[in-house]
């Protein structure tokens, strides 16, 4: 067997296995903590639950990232310290959210900083091979900022429904583990395959009916290596067609955010203000289940990926694989409204 996929199999089995076996850990430490989320209006679960369960994933992606990245021969040290330092601030930040509820601003202002550390490492969207290159050259550090950061927050918009994020953010993170396999990036590939695991990992205490939620820690820690890696692996070989599968890949969250922001500027409503207008929220409202909704958006997330995916191969085979995805889509959607009417009559 290939050296590197000796590599990808470790990192991803090593992150599912620690995962998994320090969730219960994680759920001791947020009882400890007081990092208890407590029933809300817009909340769909009826008892306290703790909420800290993030330091599971965080522990199982690190500890093997942190082993393995030493059998890499690719890898940059100073990008890859500047990705640990950086997440390690992401990871700070959420537990104390997490305790203590800190003020959107305050988080925003922190997520920055540690975006800024990533891009002064070396990792940053480099627009060379983009159309008006002079131009937009001199915008790679604001648009690797707002990617970074818009990302991070687009996951933890969707953290609404038992295992919604964890799923979702597994899926995403398979899908680009693929589309870096297909830029030849050895570390975004690591990277990729260790989130994943780590996602599956937490699934089994996080899927309805949950025994704990991933909390701030987990959901903004998933979206800031979901961006980091997305620029280390995709936006290194697609050029400008890589802003086009990365939003696919990430595209559940990504939308779910864009309508969020419009819909709120809409309403003339603070942007980072929560409300109950989510996708999962509305599916929830039409009478579907947890596990039916989540289960929908699972869907729905592994069609954009498999989009993604197709799209970056340079065939003429693409169109037909279009097609039939819009083919697919269009039928869920169908049947999916025709499902609403006959609820609603």
């Amino acid at each position: 067997m290939n050296y590197n996929w000796l590599l990808y199999i470790a990192a991803f089995a090593s992150a599912f296995a620690i995962t998994l076996v320090t969730t219960p850990l994680a759920k001791k430490i947020s009882v400890k903590a007081g990092a208890i989320d407590v029933p809300k209006d817009r909340g769909m679960h009826k008892k306290p639950m703790p909420r800290m369960g993030g330091i599971a994933i965080v522990l199982g992606f690190m500890i093997t990232v942190l082993v393995l990245y030493r059998f890499n021969p690719e890898m940059n040290v100073k990008q890859f310290a500047g990705f640990v330092m950086g997440a390690s601030i992401i990871v700070v930040l959420g537990m104390i959210d997490d305790i203590k509820n800190l003020r959107a601003r305050l988080k925003f202002c922190v997520q920055i900083v540690a975006a800024l550390i990533v891009i002064y490492s070396g990792t940053k969207i480099n627009v060379v091979m983009w159309p008006v290159t002079t131009y937009l050259q001199k915008f790679s550090v604001p648009i690797t900022l707002v990617w970074i950061v818009g990302v991070t927050n687009a996951v933890n918009l969707i953290d609404g429904l038992d295992g919604l994020a964890a799923g979702v953010s597994s899926i995403a993170a398979l899908c680009l583990m693929v589309l870096c396999l297909m830029t030849g990036s050895t570390t975004a590939v690591m990277l990729t395959a260790a989130l994943a695991g780590a996602c599956l990992g937490f699934l089994p205490r996080n899927f309805n009916p949950a025994e704990i939620f991933m909390g701030d820690t987990g959901s903004t820690f998933l979206g800031f290596v979901l961006a980091v890696t997305s620029i280390l692996g995709v936006f290194k070989g697609y050029a400008i067609l890589a802003l086009i599968v990365s939003m696919l890949c990430l595209g559940l969250p990504i939308f779910d955010t864009l309508f969020a922001m419009l819909r709120r500027m809409a309403k003339h409503q603070p942007i980072m203000k929560a409300d109950r207008g989510h996708l999962h929220h509305r599916l929830i409202d039409r009478g579907f289940s947890q596990r039916q909704a989540v289960l929908i958006l699972y869907i729905v997330s592994f069609l954009c990926g498999l989009l993604a995916i197709f799209i970056s191969f340079k065939d003429s085979r693409i169109f037909v694989v279009v097609i039939l995805t819009v083919i697919i889509l269009s039928i869920l959607i169908y049947y999916f409204n025709v499902y609403i009417k006959n609820k609603n009559q």
